[in-house]
């Protein structure tokens, strides 16, 4: 009963703990499972070694933590490397399209090719193509050389095929309603195009 008594002894720790303890001019605090009646914590939280449950629930954490990153981050790489692709087919349409144009403002025609109209493109018996302003519709059954496709000219001066032109004066045609009414747009950073498809 003299040790309970003791000053600086607590219960479970070695003498020689206490003692070193004491003589650094620091005391142990006694243990008290309930002081004053009342058990504030729990003893086997406080006072136990350490459950071997704890690291194991730990290294499960982390390693699911782990998994998680790693998912994220290929998530996240595999939506670049969709964009990537994504670009590169853009980038091979516009350099196939630049070359096409190119092509096109070569052929031979014996007018000054004006932005806004249609030309049809005959290739004759020679291998020669040239662009005229007749379409086969209106030569009808006269036609004089085969017909290899109709474009417009664009005031940028590409060209676009006769079965895109209606998708690409549609967009046209909202950008020009975007650039017509500036003020119409409300005061956001994020797009809105309503009431320019109608």
């Amino acid at each position: 009963m003299e040790d309970a008594a003791t000053p600086g002894r607590t219960e479970g720790v070695p003498e020689n703990r206490v003692r070193s303890a004491t003589d650094r001019g620091g005391a142990l605090v006694e243990l008290t499972p309930n002081p004053g009646g009342l058990a504030l914590v729990s003893p086997y939280h406080t006072h136990r070694a350490g459950d071997p449950l704890d690291l194991v629930a730990l290294a499960e954490q982390v390693q699911k933590a782990d998994e998680f990153v790693r998912a994220n981050a290929t998530n996240k790489l595999t939506v670049i490397a969709d964009q990537i692709q994504h670009l590169q087919e853009q980038a091979r349409k516009v350099l196939e399209d630049a070359r096409r144009d190119a092509d096109l403002h070569h052929i031979a025609c014996n007018m000054v090719k004006k932005p806004g109209n249609i030309y049809y493109l005959y290739q004759r018996e020679s291998g020669q193509q040239y662009f005229s302003i007749i379409s086969p519709k209106e030569w009808g059954t006269s036609c004089p050389h085969d017909f290899i496709g109709a474009y417009k000219l664009q005031h940028d001066l590409s060209w676009t095929p006769y079965e895109d032109m209606e998708k690409q004066d549609a967009k046209i045609s909202i950008v020009d309603k975007l650039l017509n009414q500036p003020m119409a747009l409300p005061p956001t950073p994020d797009p809105n195009f309503q009431g320019l498809t109608h």
